[in-house]
């Protein structure tokens, strides 16, 4: 059975991406050596990718080279986009779905036993106050961006538990429901 989990590199002050959804400032802080173990595991573990619509058509900044898409291009599976206005041709590789659970579901059917990594703050809000969201990975930079896109924004909401995974050195957590 798939695992949901909601992965994102995140700026010191809770951003994802900077004003006007600018992705750039992530390309000073990863490099082609980089050797990350957590990123690495949810990398090779997952089985498909449930993205927003936003995010699907945002701003990559490895946009034009080989390192374009998820997991700076190491990722070539299925992709799932949660949309509520799909677009008229088809897109190989990737469902689009308009309702949430349909997405998830979905999803979790390409992943199998895998991975099903969210991609997007708001599909993840979504998922979170559904009850559908399994795990939440989040990798911090040494960046200040001040505005922008929120690693998780509820106005109004109610705490959201996490309990660490033991042994992970990454802030890796599932989600308490």
């Amino acid at each position: 059975m798939a695992t949901t989990i909601y992965s994102a590199t995140a700026s010191l002050d809770g951003f994802i991406a900077g004003p006007g959804g600018d992705m750039s400032w992530l390309t000073r802080f990863f490099g082609e050596d980089d050797d990350n173990r957590a990123a690495r595991r949810l990398m090779e573990g997952t089985g498909s990718l449930l993205v927003g619509n936003r995010s699907f058509g945002g701003d990559d900044p490895n946009r034009g080279t080989d390192r374009e898409g998820a997991f700076e291009g190491g990722y070539q599976g299925p992709t799932v986009v949660l949309t509520h206005n799909p677009p008229a041709d088809a897109v190989e590789g990737v469902t689009f779905v308009t309702d949430l659970r349909g997405a998830v579901e979905e999803a979790a059917r390409l992943a199998g036993d895998g991975y099903v990594t969210v991609i997007g703050a708001d599909v993840a809000r979504q998922m979170i106050d559904e009850g559908l969201l399994d795990e939440v990975l989040v990798f911090y930079v040494p960046v200040f961006l001040g505005d922008g896109v929120r690693l998780f924004d509820r106005p109004g909401g109610g705490e959201v538990r996490l309990t660490r995974i033991p042994g992970e050195t990454e802030f890796w957590c599932r989600v308490e429901k």
